[in-house]
């Protein structure tokens, strides 16, 4: 009897260990994706507004050369990546102001380039475990206490700078020359709208992956297009469209054991298409009593 109940004991206390460590690590999940989204949203506004989601692929590709520029250096690959991604940003800035070649062939010869050197660089790490499909698809699920501190400290910042460069950036995503004659500084605020999309892409990089990160930023935001009447009230509509997608794709990766990454990525595409029937089904409902 005494046996019996020891092990039922032991059993329970188990049960519970294994409970709260479901709890504990699902919880870190969401309260990693939703600090991401929470950034990517006003971000992917801007990249949708100026038709930047190539310039998102080049950095979001130059991510995999980061993670080996962190290794190489022993540093966190949230900082290689951050630092691999802003010089590639600069980079690219430059040379487009060279006007020597068109800026969607500059673009892809960094985004498939740098994805190749990335890849090439991290096979001479013998020695070292790399979980390369983590990197280009996502674990959110390993998100641990760091990774939320640079989440949020990093997500923070970045939303900080786009606080004091909202209004210049976005007179000059309506019009450049009108902000250059409003004595803005057109490419600094430029530069810092790429750096923070640098940040972000390093942030977002354990979420959704590498591969998968641009999508985190455009999707939401072309969800939220349709219903928004202010760029503000946009920003803040990407916002929840981005959340309700790592919610209802962590739902579907643990209740079907898909890959989470892809699953957010997934459930981002369902609030998009419901977005647009939802509009065509408004625009309807509009036109019927003028019919």
């Amino acid at each position: 009897m005494a046996t019996t109940m020891a092990l039922a004991t032991t059993t329970i206390t188990a049960a519970r260990i294994l409970e709260v460590m479901l709890d504990d690590f699902l919880l870190r999940a969401l309260l990693g994706g939703i600090g991401v989204a929470a950034v990517a949203g006003p971000l992917g506004c801007f990249i949708v507004w100026r038709r930047m989601a190539y310039f998102g692929d080049s950095l979001a590709h130059s991510a995999l050369l980061g993670v080996a520029l962190g290794l190489l250096l022993g540093l966190q690959p949230v900082l290689g990546i951050a630092l691999t991604c802003v010089m590639v940003a600069l980079l690219i800035v430059a040379l487009q102001r060279q006007q020597r070649l068109a800026s969607d062939t500059l673009l892809g010869i960094f985004a498939h380039s740098s994805l190749a050197l990335g890849l090439v660089a991290l096979s001479f790490f013998e020695t070292l475990r790399v979980d390369l499909m983590g990197y280009l698809f996502g674990d959110i699920l390993a998100i641990d206490r760091l990774d939320l501190m640079w989440i949020y400290c990093g997500g923070g910042l970045v939303l900080g700078l786009l606080a004091l460069i909202w209004r210049p950036l976005l007179m000059a995503t309506i019009s450049e020359e009108l902000a250059r004659a409003e004595k803005i500084p057109v490419t600094g605020v430029r530069i810092v709208f790429m750096l923070a999309i640098a940040a972000t892409i390093a942030a977002a990089m354990k979420v959704v992956g590498i591969l998968l990160i641009t999508s985190l930023l455009i999707i939401p935001a072309a969800s939220a297009r349709r219903f928004a009447t202010t760029p503000e009230g946009m920003a803040l509509l990407a916002i929840a469209a981005g959340v309700l997608a790592v919610c209802l794709g962590l739902f579907a990766s643990f209740s079907l054991d898909t890959p989470s990454g892809p699953s957010i990525v997934v459930a981002a595409l369902a609030i998009f298409v419901s977005s647009l029937s939802a509009g065509v089904l408004l625009a309807w409902r509009a036109a019927g009593p003028a019919a």
